[in-house]
């Protein structure tokens, strides 16, 4: 694995993504739009962004989630994600990729490192695992950009989402579209869109690990 340190002059959180997005987004030809590799963690987050983006770009959706737990809710996440695509009417017509789900991906990145809370390295090398499918796919395919939905959270850190996008950028020669999806009331877009939709919403945020530490009981 390479890793490549992307310039730190700015400190990551302080930028402000939503901008660095709108300023992609100014300079695109409507008439001919980009094409965008968009990983998706589940159809409700991606509900936002889908009606945001999809005016701009040309989009494929990709669900790739080694991390789900247990299986029957992959199952259910991915459903839903396709349901919502079917029926959203995007300007431009998105597509959808259904990665394999292979959980000892996730396991085995995630080795050592099971007793950490959530929102720290555990959590970050998930977002990478993901990105960098999306990465691949985008250079293999040839999309102008690829990023992930996983900003629009309130509990994921987009500075660490956009640092491994631009790491992975310069590692596959593609665009990473900068993203802080929860700015301008994405986030709670999300939640109006997921009703509209009647769109199964759930309350952890994939692995066995957040599933447990939501339901102790279990």
């Amino acid at each position: 694995m390479i890793f490549i340190k992307v310039n730190e002059t700015m400190d990551q959180k302080k930028r402000n993504f939503q901008k660095e997005l709108e300023e992609v987004i100014e300079r695109i030809d409507k008439d001919n739009p980009p094409s965008l590799l968009l990983h998706s963690c589940c159809g409700p987050c991606s509900s936002y962004c889908l009606e945001y983006l999809s005016e701009y770009f040309k989009i494929t959706v990709l669900y790739y989630n080694p991390n789900i737990y247990p299986p029957e809710e992959f199952e259910i996440r991915a459903k839903e994600q396709e349901k919502f695509i079917e029926q959203f009417p995007a300007k431009n017509k998105i597509t959808y990729i259904l990665g394999e789900y292979n959980p000892e991906e996730f396991y085995d990145m995630a080795k050592g490192l099971e007793d950490l809370p959530e929102g720290e390295t555990r959590c970050f090398k998930c977002y990478r695992q993901r990105l960098e499918k999306a990465a691949d796919l985008a250079q293999k395919q040839g999309f102008d950009y690829f990023t992930t939905t996983l900003s629009i959270s309130p509990l994921k850190r987009a500075d660490k989402i956009n640092e491994i996008g631009e790491e992975l950028s310069l590692i596959y020669n593609v665009k990473h579209l900068p993203s802080d999806f929860k700015k301008k009331n994405g986030y709670k877009r999300s939640t109006e869109l997921s009703k509209e939709y009647n769109m199964y919403r759930q309350d952890y945020c994939g692995c066995e690990f957040s599933y447990k530490a939501r339901h102790p009981e279990n």
